[in-house]
């Protein structure tokens, strides 16, 4: 029963990030694009897409939870049993993690996006004065 859950908490894990990445991929490569004007721009969009995964997973799958299915925390403690009940909190909480790990990844990734989008702005607009 734990290798089941183990199993469909990295399908579900992946399954998530790949659809934040569908959604995300066209807005990155414009934002690399715009802020990178650069053939290396498409580098950074493979680099992102991949740590998307990586945090994905890693978030949605917590083995130091999944943990309690199989050793007890305590002495003189039983180990969880997976019901449905459990199951259902599991599978549940696979797909909040690994959303909220996604969702802080992409915050700071944009937030240095928004900073160097305004610094590149700036130089644009400095150099257009000059040619003025």
């Amino acid at each position: 029963m734990f290798f089941t859950l183990l199993f469909i908490t990295f399908a579900l894990s992946i399954t998530v990030s790949f659809l934040v990445v569908s959604i995300f991929k066209k807005p990155l490569g414009e934002i690399f694009s715009r802020i990178i004007q650069d053939s290396i721009s498409a580098a950074w969009q493979k680099y992102i897409i991949f740590a998307t995964y990586v945090v994905g997973i890693s978030g949605g799958v917590r083995i130091y939870d999944l943990e309690r299915y199989i050793t007890a925390r305590h002495k003189d403690v039983e180990i969880l049993q997976l019901t449905l009940e459990r199951w259902t909190i599991e599978i549940y909480r696979t797909i909040i993690e690994t959303l909220q790990s996604i969702a802080w990844m992409y915050l700071i990734v944009f937030i240095f996006a928004l900073i160097a989008y305004v610094i590149v702005r700036g130089f644009e607009h400095k150099n257009t004065n000059k040619q003025v």
